[in-house]
């Protein structure tokens, strides 16, 4: 443990994001079925995936995972109408969304690698 508190407590909060990332990304590909419009449990679903993406885009840049917060960022985007319409996702947006998600995936991989060499 060093002395300086800031980088404890960056420290901490680096390796509360690397272990949640990885687990967010997954349940945001595991959401896709719930999301499309008219599905009892889209609304509810498109919120909660909104919430998590701008959490990662707030948090990554802070942390070291810039590539991270603006792959995230492409995808907060596709959600942000959904959510503000208390809508689910149209088919097109379900489609711009599976897209974005891989690059998110191949940052947050590529980014994580850095951070474990680091």
């Amino acid at each position: 443990m060093t002395v300086d508190p800031f980088t404890d407590r960056l420290a901490r909060v680096q390796h509360r994001f690397v272990s949640t990332l990885a687990g967010k990304i997954d349940g945001a590909y595991a959401a896709i079925p719930q999301l499309t419009d008219g599905v009892p449990t889209a609304v509810a679903a498109a919120a909660e995936l909104y919430r998590c993406m701008h959490g990662i885009v707030g948090i990554s840049p802070t942390v070291g995972f810039p590539a991270t917060g603006r792959a995230a960022r492409n995808i907060e985007n596709v959600l942000l109408p959904p959510h503000r319409d208390k809508r689910g996702l149209s088919a097109q947006e379900i489609l711009a969304l599976k897209e974005r998600l891989a690059p998110l995936r191949e940052a947050a991989e590529r980014e994580l690698q850095l951070f474990q060499h680091s």
